[in-house]
């Protein structure tokens, strides 16, 4: 079967969930992982090989700014000294591809947080980068 440009997933279909609350907002989702290898030389080589050694799990949450779901979600938790894990579910479902990806990020824990964030004659948007741990691809295409 050849490829065509229908089989592309536009990203105007996906859908966030947060802490089991629905992302209206979202503007954009990526979450990767980040192989850790460490260099292997071999004798008789002049290549070097590498060892997984481990991963980081790292994304960004866009959103354009239209409430304080961030401010609410983890400003006094963070006053009192706990870091918040978040629970982030990506639904990526284009009508003219066949199938859903649905993949669940279970420990998202926020690198930051902002306050305030504005200027004048610009639409807000808010940029939140994330760390992780574990994830569950419930559903791929």
């Amino acid at each position: 079967m050849a490829f065509t440009g229908e089989q592309v997933i536009s990203g105007t279909f996906g859908e966030v969930w947060m802490a089991g609350d629905y992302v209206a907002e979202a503007l954009s989702l990526e979450a990767k992982i980040e192989i850790e290898k460490e260099d292997v030389p071999i004798t008789g080589k002049f290549a070097t090989d590498s060892k997984f050694m481990g991963y980081k799990g790292t994304g960004t949450l866009k959103m354009h700014k239209a409430n304080s779901r961030m401010i609410k979600l983890i400003s006094e938790k963070i006053k009192r000294g706990i870091n918040p894990r978040f629970s982030i579910i990506s639904k990526l479902k284009d009508p003219s591809v066949d199938g859903v990806e649905i993949i669940e990020i279970k420990d998202a824990s926020f690198n930051d947080l902002s306050l305030i964030n504005w200027e004048l004659k610009k639409k807000g948007e808010i940029e939140a980068p994330f760390t992780f741990t574990d994830w569950v691809v419930t559903a791929s295409i």
